[in-house]
């Protein structure tokens, strides 16, 4: 006759905190098993190797990873974009970048001394307050200043 050990399973799914479908028991010593009383009699089992887990099996994304590297490739072409280009990155970070980059290149040319401290933070305000375009309008500024 067969020996019902659901609740051997659930008590030792709640030694081990584990799901009570991950317990394996060996088909062998099921008499074993059967017999053991306390939870110390399961714990001793389990470190005999008499009953031991499963792994946890997750779900694959192999396959989705691929279909959405194949999305993500799709429709990034010069044909493809819509807009300004400002709509694909943000107005801000689009600022960010531009004010870095104007910030830098100031700082470029005073270090080669090309300009000096005084025309530096004239040209750093007019940056902050947003009156150079670009970096090339920036060193129109520098030049126009140099000229004068």
């Amino acid at each position: 006759m067969p020996v019902n050990l659901k609740k051997k399973r659930e008590l030792v799914a709640r030694i081990l905190g584990i799901g009570a479908n991950r317990v394996r028991f060996e088909p062998d010593k099921l008499d074993d098993i059967a017999d053991s009383i306390t939870r110390e009699d399961l714990r001793s089992l389990v470190k005999r190797g008499t009953i031991w887990t499963t792994k946890v099996k997750g779900t694959s994304r192999g396959r989705a990873k691929t279909k959405q590297a194949i999305r993500k490739k799709s429709g990034l072409g010069p044909g493809s974009k819509k807009g300004k280009k400002t709509a694909r990155t943000g107005k801000k970070s689009a600022y960010v970048t531009k004010i870095r980059s104007m910030r830098y290149h100031l700082k470029v040319m005073k270090d080669r001394n090309e300009i000096n401290r005084q025309t530096y933070w004239l040209i750093y305000k007019k940056v902050d307050g947003g009156q150079v375009r670009s970096v090339s309008h920036l060193r129109d500024i520098v030049k126009q200043t140099k000229a004068k």
